[in-house]
């Protein structure tokens, strides 16, 4: 198949022949139809959080099934999927308390080949690094079942793909992460794909107001169609005290969409009282947050973090499918482009450069 390979950090994505393996007994072989380009690919491909080398990144993917290994029931041969990087057990203490979407963190051996067995990538005998459980910046992807969930076949490729990442971390964080209440206040700091999705989820939970902060006034026009009811450019006011002031006091939610230490603690400060902001950016290894003890205690504000929208995917994706469907989750207004494997390199570097009009670039393989 052909795939695009990383061999080191800011250079170009070379399009390469690589093979990929048969099915083992859990693992499901998928022909892909389409892939967003993700900001968390970038992160990687810039050298900000360290890869196994050589690499194909990619992991917000949709496809068609070809094949099942003995003991697959979860999909089947021609079957639509959307992928997820989290997947779960189904067996672990995460996993049984609803918490799903962290099993992958602690029991991240149970989805990947052990050392003895076969890689599920290769380029002439050499092993390929699996990004995230997936790789999908490639025709084809190799993974364990239970990091694929099965969708209507009406449902089109380009815009089933965002609902593996950059929908489910955005809307699942209002849903599940904070649990957003109809006519509460919230800030979203970021709006780019996933911040854009923050803000359609806080809309279809019935937030009265939703502020979108961003450095990027064209981000904030986009933000406006996805339901933003005010906006607010840090470049040209102190965002902190601008959303207080709209807000009479701070937001009852505030989500990071960004991933730095700044935003984190901004998104802390514009809180009232019991307020609760939640971290979905991916801040980078090392970083630190800083807030006043003493309010956590005084004010009872709470800070928190979110990996992947703490989505139950399975449930999750076709009800936001069917969502779609209703007007209401606005993926169409997502996609910025679409291109080919050849483009990715330009598309990683149209975000790391912040391209204001860039919301999700999608790949759409041949049909």
């Amino acid at each position: 198949m052909k795939a695009a390979v990383m061999r080191a950090p800011n250079a170009p994505l070379s399009i390469e022949d690589v093979t990929i393996s048969k099915p083992g007994p859990r693992e499901v072989l998928v022909r892909l139809k389409a892939v967003g380009v993700c900001h968390s690919d970038v992160h990687f491909w810039d050298g900000n959080f360290p890869a196994e080398l050589p690499v194909i990144l990619g992991h917000e993917s949709a496809g068609i099934v070809e094949e099942v290994g003995s003991m697959v029931s979860a999909v089947k041969p021609g079957d639509h999927v959307i992928s997820i990087l989290s997947p779960f057990c189904g067996t672990c203490e995460y996993c049984l308390t609803g918490h799903m979407s962290v099993c992958h963190t602690v029991n991240k051996d149970q989805f990947q080949r052990q050392p003895t067995e076969a890689p599920r990538l290769a380029i002439k005998g050499e092993k390929v690094g699996q990004f995230l459980n997936l790789s999908s910046f490639a025709e084809q992807i190799l993974v364990h079942e239970n990091a694929l969930c099965a969708v209507d076949k009406d449902m089109p490729m380009d815009k089933a793909c965002l609902i593996g990442c950059g929908v489910i971390t955005g809307v699942g964080s209002v849903f599940h992460s904070a649990k957003v209440e109809p006519g509460s206040t919230v800030a979203v700091l970021g709006c780019g794909g996933v911040g854009l999705a923050a803000i359609n989820g806080a809309a279809i939970a019935g937030a009265s107001r939703i502020i979108a902060v961003d450095l990027s006034d064209e981000k904030l026009q986009m933000a406006v169609r996805f339901g933003a009811t005010d906006t607010v450019n840090p470049g040209k006011v102190n965002a902190i005290e601008a959303v207080k002031e709209l807000t009479k006091g701070g937001v009852h939610y505030s989500f990071e969409c960004v991933g730095l230490k700044q935003t984190a603690e901004q998104a802390y400060h514009m809180l009232r009282p019991r307020g609760v902001a939640t971290v979905i950016g991916m801040i980078s290894p090392g970083v630190n947050i800083e807030i006043p003890g003493i309010e956590l205690l005084a004010t009872e504000k709470r800070l928190q973090g979110a990996i992947m929208g703490s989505n139950r995917f399975r449930v999750d994706f076709p009800r936001l499918i069917e969502l779609y469907r209703q007007g209401k989750l606005h993926l169409d207004d997502l996609v910025s482009d679409r291109i080919g494997l050849d483009g990715i390199t330009g598309a990683l570097q149209n975000l790391k450069d912040n391209k204001g009009t860039v919301a999700r670039q999608v790949v759409v393989f041949d049909q």
